[in-house]
């Protein structure tokens, strides 16, 4: 059975036997003292109406009682739990804690015929207290509190029922009251002592349930971690292994197009190297994208930081997209903010960036359609690129399939040419790596947004402007020589 399955169902009652009878026997070892104490105390005071001998006896007797209850609690706690039995356990307690009850109701009677009303009163208040004692100490478990406290009670009142006295018949039914009194509020104690004792188990189970749940948590995303990373190595090693025939596969068919070696005698001979040109041309790209998001996921990427201006690159991203958006008769609005100071960052990253978001924006907007181009300061100082098209958008439950690997919106991949779905992962793993932060936005029909944007501890802050020493002491003779001719005149 399962940690959530055994949260969900009562403890088991011999569970339940055994915990209470543990918390019975450690109430009992740790007031080992107390009682004996109690009837030592009471031998000394009832020594004024009862021969010391008979009060020896009994006082062997409870502590003989005692030391057997004692024992049986000290043995059970050395007894390991699977082998202990709750029920005979219990069931040896009781005759121990019945007999530790017949020889503290022994007390009522010694020397009973002698004794005045001050004894009656002094043994009816010592067992009162011994009541009260023993029910708090065994009230984890009720049988016990019955066994050890009944005998007591009895005593009192028959005691007092025999002599025949309504006085002493009043204290005997006021004995019987009180005992019933404490009865109903052990029961409420033992109620309350089971209720824990079952929250402690159901807290045992979800901190168990915790656990477990934690080691598959951890297993799972050690065997996903290994598995990425193998992933990325394959991937790494295979566009490796690719790249080197596809190069010759470029080389030659750029010869064969270009008929360096000779005009082709059959002209489609000319277009079937242009294909292979072209297809080697976007197999090789693809191999690149694949390259740069391994090396983005596995923490490979290495960037070649330096300072440079963010409209500069952004205007050469695009002028080199601009043959492919005027083809689709697409217009490109540029909003660049003026006098942006530098950026600390890789040059090839941002170029990358823009020209997959400008790549991106031109392949879904329909022909006639807008791209708005922006750079800017952000609120607190940093920098951000933003490329917002008029294409057919993105439904709000695709965003983060589209922000995965090879993901693609079914929408714009109806309406757009194909693509590897790894254009917007490596612009956001780029910007990432730049400290920076990725926002998507998009809604259907209008359009989507991409916003990216850099911190402010990239941007490179102009030094304040610093006067030569020169040009300043010269400025301070002239100021000075005028103040002189002004106070001579």
């Amino acid at each position: 059975m399962g940690a959530h399955e055994a949260r969900e169902r009562p403890i088991f009652r011999s569970e339940l036997d055994y915990e209470l009878l543990l918390l019975f026997a450690k109430n009992e070892l740790s007031t080992a003292v107390a009682t004996p104490l109690l009837a030592v105390i009471v031998a000394v005071g009832a020594m004024f109406w009862a021969p010391p001998a008979q009060l020896l006896l009994w006082l062997a007797t409870v502590f003989l009682a005692k030391g057997l209850l004692i024992s049986l609690c000290r043995q059970f706690l050395r007894t390991p739990r699977e082998e202990a039995s709750p029920l005979a356990w219990r069931t040896k307690m009781m005759a121990a804690e019945f007999l530790y009850g017949l020889s503290w109701a022994a007390v009522a009677f010694v020397s009973a015929g002698s004794a005045g009303e001050a004894a009656h009163t002094f043994v009816f208040a010592a067992l009162l207290i011994v009541i009260s004692m023993r029910m708090l100490f065994a009230s984890p478990v009720m049988p016990i509190v019955y066994a050890g406290t009944l005998p007591m009670a009895a005593a009192i009142v028959i005691r007092f029922a025999l002599l025949d006295n309504p006085y002493y018949w009043a204290m005997a039914a006021m004995a019987v009251g009180v005992y019933v009194y404490f009865i109903w509020l052990m029961s409420g104690t033992n109620a309350t002592v089971t209720a824990m004792i079952g929250f402690r188990a159901e807290k045992d189970a979800l901190i168990a349930e915790l656990e477990q749940a934690k080691s598959i948590s951890d297993e799972a995303r050690a065997r996903a971690e290994e598995a990425n990373q193998a992933k990325s190595r394959f991937l790494a090693t295979m566009s490796h292994e690719l790249r080197t025939p596809l190069n010759a596969i470029l080389g030659f068919s750029e010869i064969m197009r270009s008929e360096i070696l000779g005009t082709h005698e059959n002209p489609v001979y000319k277009e079937y190297a242009n294909d292979i040109h072209q297809s080697g041309q976007h197999l090789l790209n693809l191999i690149n994208e694949i390259l740069d998001i391994s090396r983005i996921e596995s923490g490979r990427y290495e960037l070649h930081e330096a300072p440079l201006t963010l409209a500069a690159i952004a205007e050469d991203c695009q002028r080199l997209m601009r043959l492919r958006s005027e083809t689709k008769a697409l217009r490109i609005v540029e909003e660049f903010e003026a006098d942006l100071p530098q950026i600390f960052a890789d040059e090839r990253a941002m170029r990358q960036i823009c020209l997959n978001l400008l790549s991106n924006a031109i392949k879904f907007t329909p022909a006639g359609g807008t791209i708005t181009l922006a750079i800017g300061r952000t609120r607190d100082g940093g920098q951000f690129l933003s490329v917002k098209d008029t294409g057919p958008g993105i439904p709000d439950n695709e965003i983060p399939r589209v922000l995965k690997s090879f993901g693609q919106g079914s929408l714009a991949h109806q309406t757009a040419e194909g693509g590897t779905g790894l254009g917007l992962p490596i612009t956001k793993g780029l910007t990432e790596l730049h400290d920076g932060t990725f926002e998507l936005k998009s809604r259907l029909r209008q359009g989507t947004e991409v916003v990216v944007t850099f911190p402010r501890k990239r941007v490179i802050e102009p030094l304040p402007r610093i006067v030569e020493p020169a040009r300043w002491l010269k400025e301070r003779r002239n100021s000075s020589s005028s103040i002189g001719a002004g106070a001579g005149s």
